[in-house]
């Protein structure tokens, strides 16, 4: 436990938030458990898990060595929603390209969960920080589960359309497409 890992520069984008939803007192147990609630047992339970920095060296630390190839992280103190997040190394890249606005070609197929919703965010534009006419708003995002694609073209005609009861295409026209699948929230 405790073992310093170098943070991906896509963290110190997603650090860069609004207010604290997570005491930042929270033990390392607490952590270790609402990170492991971002996604189903048979993931979470063999998953390494990290925590964000708490400081400016862009660090964050290793609370628990997995074995699964999963990284789950727990609620961002930074943001307004609950996102704890469980990604795959595929989700991992995707996040890096993502937080530092760098072209992206998916590996392959990529999943990621968060089954305890996430911040509030919009539909369409990847960087917006808040609502507006023609951004399509999410205020309330649901628990989901995340896939990406190896390719793009892969997603067309699919919905784009966040209230449509199921799944979507999130961030369409962007590279950093992926299609959003609502699940149940996890209940520990």
């Amino acid at each position: 436990m405790d073992h310093l890992v170098p943070l991906p520069h896509f963290v110190l984008g997603l650090m860069l938030g609004a207010t604290c939803s997570v005491s930042l007192a929270a033990t390392p147990e607490e952590k270790i458990a609402d990170a492991m609630s971002s996604a189903p047992p048979s993931i979470s339970a063999a998953a390494t898990i990290v925590d964000w920095p708490s400081g400016t060296n862009g660090e964050m630390t290793q609370l628990r060595e997995g074995s699964n190839g999963w990284t789950c992280l727990p609620d961002m103190p930074t943001t307004p929603g609950k996102d704890p997040m469980c990604l795959d190394a595929v989700w991992m890249d995707w996040a890096h390209a993502w937080m530092n606005k760098l072209p992206l070609t998916n590996k392959g197929m990529g999943f990621g969960y968060m089954l305890q919703g996430g911040t509030p965010e919009s539909n369409t534009d990847p960087y917006a920080t808040e609502p507006t006419a023609s951004n399509e708003w999410i205020s309330e995002p649901l628990p989901h589960l995340m896939i990406l694609v190896p390719d793009a073209a892969m997603l067309e005609g699919l919905p784009t359309e966040h209230t449509n009861g199921g799944p979507w295409v999130m961030w369409k026209d962007t590279p950093y497409v992926h299609i959003m699948a609502p699940m149940p929230a996890y209940q520990p």
